[in-house]
C-alpha cells in the first residue's frame, strides 16, 4: 500500500512530492494573497483541472502553509490572519478534519461547510482575511432551504465576506442543477474584481498512459475508442458484476483502497431502508448515511457497498470497480454513448430550476460529469461492467 493513502484517499502530499507544477501554484498563490489581501476589492484566484490532476493535494498544502505563517510567533506580513478552508461535501470535510489533528498549525475549525460559514460572518459583521473553497463547482446558485442558505449564490456571499478568495473550479464535476455552474459563469465575477487563474494539466491520480485518460475523456462526451492498452494501469471490461466485485475484494485485501461505485441510476431513499444496486448476478446494497468521523472509503465495512458520486467525489482509491447503470447506453445508428435523463434515479441532483432554460442537456452534461468523476476514482485500475445489454456488448467488443 502506498504511504500517501494510509491516512488520506486524496492524495495530501509534502512539498517535496509536490510536482514542479503544483510548487509553482502554492508560490504563486501565496504572492496573490499577500499581494490582495488589504487591497480595496476582494481578490480572487481560481485554480482550474481536472479529475485527479492534484487540485486538493496542493489547496491543502497552501492552506497549511498560510495557517503556519498565520500562527506563527515570529512576526511576519501573514501572522494573526483569520482563514478558511471551505468544501460543499460532507465526505471531504471528514479528510480535511483528519489533516488538522496530523498538522500542529491546523484546527479543525479551520475547515467548514460554506453555508455555515457565511452565515456565521454575516451575523457577526466580519470578514474573514482569506477563504479557500475546494470544489468550488459544489456552491450553491440557488437558495437551499434545507441547508439553511436563503441567498441567491454561495460564492457571492463568500466573496462579500472574505479579503481574498481562492477557488478550486472544474465545472466537468457539476452534479446537481442546484449547483448548475458553466466556466462562462464565472466571467461576471472576474469583471469586477481582481483576478488570477492557474491551470492543472497533470494527471496524478489515474497513472494510466495518455491513452487511457484520452478514452476516459472521449466516453464523457459520447465516444468509444478502442481499449487502450498500458501494462501499468489495470484496465478491464466485465460482462458481470460478480467477477468485478470479485476482483476490487482480492484488489483491497492485496493494496487496500479498493471499491465498487455505481451511477446513480439505482433507486435509493435515505434513511428509509437498504436499498440495492444489481449489476448482473451481483446485487450489493447501496452506501449508507456516514454519521462517523471516517470517509466512506477508508472504513472496511463499505468494501460490502456501492460507492455513489456523494461518497466518493474528490478522493483516491486504487482501484475503482464502475457499475454503468440503465441510464447509460449506446446508440447503434449513431455510433455513440448516449444517456437517458429519465432513468436516472438521483431527483434532487434534476431538482426542478426555472432560470436555466431547457434542462435536458443540462441534466445530459450532469450524467455525463458523474461518470467522469467514477471513472477517474483508480490510481492503478479501472474496471467496468454496464448494465445496458448493447453498450454492454459493444464495451466487451473492445
Amino acid at each position: 500500500m502506498t504511504t500517501e493513502l494510509s491516512a488520506a484517499t486524496f492524495k495530501l502530499a509534502d512539498k517535496a512530492a509536490l510536482s514542479p507544477a503544483q510548487q509553482q501554484l502554492e508560490t504563486t498563490l501565496l504572492t496573490f494573497i499577500r499581494e490582495h489581501r488589504n487591497g480595496p476589492k476582494t481578490g480572487l484566484f481560481v485554480i482550474h483541472g481536472d479529475a485527479g490532476t492534484g487540485k486538493s493535494a496542493v489547496l491543502a498544502a497552501a492552506f497549511s502553509q498560510l495557517q503556519a505563517l498565520s500562527r506563527s510567533k515570529t512576526p511576519n506580513d501573514l501572522q494573526g490572519t483569520e482563514n478558511y478552508l471551505v468544501v460543499n461535501h460532507n465526505e471531504m470535510l471528514k479528510i480535511y478534519k483528519r489533516l488538522a489533528g496530523d498538522e500542529p498549525d491546523l484546527r479543525k475549525k479551520d475547515f467548514q461547510k460554506p453555508t455555515p460559514l457565511i452565515n456565521r460572518l454575516a451575523k457577526t459583521n466580519k470578514q474573514a482575511d482569506v477563504v479557500f473553497v475546494d470544489e468550488a463547482h459544489l456552491l450553491l446558485t440557488q437558495p437551499d432551504r434545507y441547508n439553511k442558505f436563503t441567498e441567491q449564490n454561495q460564492l457571492t456571499e463568500l466573496i462579500k465576506h472574505s479579503r481574498v478568495v481562492v477557488l478550486v473550479f472544474d465545472p466537468h464535476q457539476v452534479l446537481k442543477l442546484k449547483s448548475y455552474w458553466q466556466n462562462t459563469d464565472l466571467a461576471p465575477f472576474l469583471a469586477q474584481y481582481p483576478h488570477q487563474s492557474f491551470n492543472l494539466d497533470d494527471q496524478f491520480r489515474v497513472t494510466g498512459n495518455a491513452d487511457v485518460v484520452n478514452w476516459i475523456d472521449q466516453f464523457t462526451q459520447g465516444q468509444l475508442l478502442p481499449k487502450p492498452h498500458d501494462d501499468q494501469f489495470d484496465f478491464r471490461i466485465f460482462a458481470d458484476g460478480q467477477p468485478m466485485y470479485d476482483l476490487i475484494r482480492q484488489r483491497d485485501h492485496a493494496v487496500s483502497l479498493s471499491r465498487l461505485v455505481a451511477t446513480a441510476d439505482f433507486p435509493y431513499v435515505v434513511n428509509h431502508g437498504t436499498w440495492y444496486v444489481t449489476a448482473g448476478t451481483l446485487k450489493l446494497p447501496w452506501d449508507k448515511v456516514n454519521l462517523t468521523d471516517d470517509p466512506w472509503a477508508l472504513r472496511p465495512e463499505t468494501l460490502n457497498e456501492v460507492g455513489s458520486i456523494y461518497t466518493i467525489q474528490g478522493f483516491d482509491l486504487n482501484y475503482a470497480g464502475v457499475i454503468l447503470g440503465p441510464s447509460v447506453g449506446y446508440d447503434v445508428e449513431t455510433a455513440s454513448i448516449v444517456v437517458h435523463p429519465d432513468r436516472y434515479e438521483d431527483q434532487e441532483a434534476f431538482k426542478k430550476r426555472d432560470d436555466l432554460g431547457n434542462l435536458t442537456p443540462l441534466q445530459t452534461k450532469i450524467i455525463f460529469n458523474s461518470i467522469n468523476v467514477l471513472m477517474k476514482r483508480g490510481r492503478y485500475g479501472l474496471y467496468l461492467y454496464a448494465v445496458d445489454p448493447v453498450l454492454r456488448q459493444h464495451l466487451l467488443a473492445l
